[in-house]
């Protein structure tokens, strides 16, 4: 009879405080990154579980996050909780400059961007319409003409941020139907 190695791909606790850990940084700057809490500038993407993402190079910012501290509190058997609260330090009132406006806009295209991770696979070809809904007083733009209103029935409604100007606002929203 022969002595069969026996190989382990079980996780010891250093080695599950580790992952831990690890899912917890990743996540954490995924959500500051996502979210526009700091300027797309002060990330870099690394590889993390199979997937490049984004990790805060702010080093006052890395040692604030340094989950290793977080996981000391984590023994076998026991659970932890781990809010991530995001709130408003304060409201500015001021009127907008074309930068601030500007790095709104951003933010609305890195969801539109990110959308797509929710939203249903297109398996067959494609094609789409551009509607503007306006007053029924409104003269309609020469080469454009009326139509009638495109509703997705049953659908899933995912709001965007909104931005504005002094003058306009704007505010957007994937719609989507599972099919």
């Amino acid at each position: 009879m022969y002595d069969v190695p026996v190989v382990s791909n079980a996780i010891d606790l250093k080695g599950s405080v580790e992952v831990v850990a690890d899912y917890f940084y990743v996540a954490i700057n995924s959500i500051l990154y996502v979210r526009g809490i700091y300027p797309e500038r002060l990330f870099k993407q690394v590889q993390k579980f199979g997937r490049t993402v984004l990790i805060a190079i702010d080093e006052e910012l890395d040692k604030y996050l340094n989950v290793q501290k977080l996981m000391k509190f984590s023994s076998v058997g026991s659970s932890i909780k781990v809010p991530f609260i995001i709130y408003v330090i304060f409201r500015n009132l001021a009127p907008k400059t074309t930068d601030q406006i500007s790095s709104e806009l951003g933010g609305i295209v890195r969801q539109i961007v990110t959308s797509n991770a929710f939203l249903p696979t297109l398996s067959t070809s494609c094609t789409f319409d551009l509607l503007v809904y306006t007053d029924k007083n409104t003269d309609i733009p020469e080469g454009w003409g009326e139509t009638g209103p495109r509703f997705v029935s049953n659908s899933t409604e995912v709001p965007l941020r909104s931005f504005s100007t002094r003058i306009h606002k704007v505010e957007s929203i994937v719609s989507y139907r599972l099919l």
